[in-house]
């Protein structure tokens, strides 16, 4: 089993941009449990490039993204990122990610400063304490095949990710409500940038939000192919601080599917109730053909 104090190292030299011009950004790729780049890690990057060129003190609160084409992780993905608007309380960054010529990702993402405002936000749902919940190597080989088990938890080593609920390829056949639910942190602490634990929240986000497509369908997912998908647009709205080092909970759910498609809608909460973060997902789910 694959050390999550090094895996963390790991993403987060992932993550850790190279500089090869003033707005241009260099990243490299990993495999993931698809032959293509996991989505996370492009959104991830797109991020950080973004960031990097705006003011410490604004603070990203949204983004909007489109997965263009299927990333080659043998290959470094180029960033671009054009200045669209630097305002006197908001900035706006476009990025757009290459691999082999052509865009495979493009990024909208808006920084704001702090200012005070009005405040109210939904409740917390219930949901299990996740000290718990079975971590992810002692859950995952119950429902899955060894070999399958360990690539998944060796691809989810850097963040501890924890099922409220069995999981959809442990319920194979057997349609239920499409809601789920997961606790996650980090594997290991953090430094104190606001920046990075958006980027860590933004990378993890795309691991489970489909999930709620499957579960309506008694389907088991990428793990066990009775689907095949892949991310089509993603868009996210940082509410209020959060360390993405700390507890926080991924209550989602699918409003509908239809047209090879699926859309699953979610709320991220601190441990201690407050809203910090909302994520929309659509994605290709499809049956494959016999």
């Amino acid at each position: 089993m694959p050390d999550p104090h090094t895996a963390l190292d790991d993403l987060l030299a992932l993550l850790d941009l190279e500089r090869i011009e003033q707005d241009i950004f260099r990243g490299e790729s990993r495999s993931a449990l698809v032959p293509r780049v996991f989505g996370g890690q492009v959104a991830a990057q797109a991020l950080v490039a973004a960031g990097r060129t705006v003011p410490d003190d604004r603070l990203a609160h949204s983004l909007h993204a489109y997965f263009l084409r299927p990333g080659d992780p043998g290959a470094p993905i180029v960033y671009t990122v054009d200045r669209i608007r630097d305002g006197r309380s908001f900035t706006t960054r476009r990025v757009v990610a290459v691999q082999h010529g052509q865009p495979i990702f493009h990024l909208s993402a808006s920084f704001q400063t702090y200012e005070e405002g009005l405040e109210h936000q939904a409740e917390m749902p219930p949901a299990p304490d996740p000290e718990s919940l079975p971590t992810a190597a002692e859950m995952l080989p119950r429902h899955l095949p060894r070999e399958v088990a360990d690539r998944l938890v060796e691809a989810r080593a850097a963040v501890d990710l924890r099922y409220a609920e069995v999981p959809p390829w442990g319920s194979v056949g057997q349609p239920r409500e499409p809601r789920s639910q997961v606790w996650f942190r980090t594997n290991g602490k953090l430094a104190d940038d606001p920046l990075l634990h958006v980027v860590l929240a933004t990378y993890v986000s795309d691991m489970t939000l489909l999930d709620s497509v499957l579960l309506a369908h008694g389907r088991g997912g990428w793990a066990v192919g009775d689907v095949v998908g892949a991310s089509l647009d993603h868009a996210m709205w940082f509410h209020r601080p959060f360390r993405a080092d700390e507890w926080l909970l991924y209550d989602q759910e699918s409003p509908t599917s239809s047209g090879g498609r699926g859309l699953g809608q979610a709320r991220i909460h601190t441990q201690d109730g407050r809203l910090a973060i909302s994520v929309i997902q659509e994605g290709v789910v499809r049956v494959p053909r016999r």
